[in-house]
């Protein structure tokens, strides 16, 4: 009686916000924003205030964000023949190499235009396959919603390698069902790049019915990739992206580090925040965070586990296949946040492009998500950069925001679980589940 009462208040306000966005939009206006001009001209001002605003970084030849690091790795191999991730162990995968050795080719003035140039084209096709082309009408708020968020998260979509791979990761969703090796090399491509995609690449082989294609896809590209390496010679790093990060400690935004920034906040002894020089980012030490360390990784695999029998039990169950991905999907990137001692600004994109197709799929089954995901992005950009020397500082404030913000990421994990646990319940047991007919649309 409670659930259906809390679904009750929740379907309640989520109907007054729709009520309200609907009354700021005449029908005309809505004819108009479903249109294919107004989606170009939105997303051509999107980018020329992007533009505008790199401007001086780009007429000076300097870089932005994560970009100061990517440039000199590919001045690195460029100029020096010192390769990340084949030289030398690599904190990312080595697919990572690619972007970041396109951008660089341009010389180390032109980097920061080269970067914003890949990510503008890697948006269009994203915009693109949201609506079809402009042939799904249903695509076009999930559209707007992409690049409204995209505006909001600019400072880690523009400047980082997850402004790359959530366009990828976009793409790849919508060409599943009627391209899945198209798919498949595209989220293979992505994991290369940032492991994360990995998770929407596990939701898609539990679920669609070719996954044995989509598998030997995703392993014929990896065996590619790991050939290349051997033959550069840096086969023994391939995998060092996954030990340096197994020898982390909490770094400072993760959800489960937020009681010992609280503990630092108060000026607790021996709790404190600090950077880490090796891999550029800040950490937090403190009573029990050794602990805590130690057993993230464990609880993320137990965490993807679980909802790997969830998605299996829906497969079985004839749960609807597309519904049964997403959510797959969104609750298995969840878990990769929620359960992981590492975490920084550009991880709130790994949770986007699953809204966002989710979003085009039926907007009213993902309207909670979809505003979640609207909040959880403008207090990232407040936490980061707005916020983030105080954060470093332990001011209350900023550590409320990076507190709500978390909260609001395990609150989007638990809407995607539950949501995945109510399919189950309301499938046939026993009907034949379609999952060659996984699709955004």
């Amino acid at each position: 009686m409670s659930t259906c009462l809390e679904v009750s208040a929740v379907s309640l306000i989520l109907d007054r916000a729709d009520r309200r966005l609907s009354r700021a939009i005449t029908p005309a206006r809505l004819a108009w924003l479903h249109s294919p001009r107004a989606m170009v001209l939105a997303f051509l001002a999107v980018h020329a205030v992007f533009l505008l605003a790199l401007l001086p970084t780009i007429l000076t030849g300097r870089v932005l964000g994560d970009l100061p690091l990517y440039r000199t790795w590919a001045e690195n191999g460029l100029v020096h023949h010192l390769w990340q991730g084949i030289n030398v162990e690599w904190v990312y995968p080595i697919g990572a190499l690619l972007p970041i050795v396109l951008a660089g080719l341009g010389g180390p003035l032109l980097f920061q235009l080269l970067w914003f140039l890949m990510t503008m084209s890697l948006n269009a096709l994203a915009v693109a396959a949201l609506i079809d082309r402009g042939r799904d009408a249903r695509g076009y708020r999930a559209a707007w919603l992409w690049l409204v968020i995209l505006f909001v998260l600019s400072p880690v979509a523009l400047l980082r390698l997850e402004g790359l791979t959530a366009p990828l990761v976009i793409i790849a969703l919508v060409l599943l069902a009627r391209r899945p090796v198209a798919a498949a090399a595209l989220l293979t491509a992505a994991t290369w790049i940032k492991v994360w995609p990995a998770a929407v690449m596990l939701a898609v082989v539990a679920v669609v019915r070719r996954r044995w294609l989509v598998a030997a896809t995703g392993a014929a590209i990896s065996v590619g990739v790991a050939g290349l390496v051997w033959a550069a010679g840096g086969i023994r790093f391939l995998t060092g992206f996954i030990t340096m990060q197994s020898d982390r400690a909490l770094q400072l935004e993760a959800p489960v580090t937020t009681p010992w920034v609280w503990l630092a906040s108060a000026g607790r002894p021996g709790t404190v925040i600090y950077q880490n020089y090796a891999i550029a980012t800040r950490e937090v030490i403190g009573p029990g965070t050794t602990f805590a360390a130690q057993v993230m990784t464990p609880l993320m695999f137990l965490a993807v586990g679980a909802v790997l029998v969830l998605l299996l039990v829906g497969l079985r169950r004839g749960s609807e296949p597309t519904l049964l991905l997403l959510l797959g999907s969104l609750s298995l990137v969840g878990a990769f946040i929620v359960f992981n001692k590492v975490g920084s600004p550009q991880y709130m994109l790994w949770l986007v492009p699953i809204v966002v197709v989710g979003a085009t799929r039926a907007w009213r089954q993902w309207r909670a998500a979809a505003y979640l995901m609207l909040a959880i992005s403008v207090l990232t950009t407040m936490i980061f950069p707005i916020f983030y020397l105080q954060l470093i500082d332990g001011d209350p404030l900023a550590v409320l925001l990076l507190t709500m913000r978390n909260l609001l990421v395990i609150v989007l994990f638990g809407w995607s679980v539950r949501a995945l646990v109510r399919l189950l319940k309301t499938s046939n047991v026993g009907a034949p589940a379609a999952a060659d007919s996984v699709a955004a649309r």
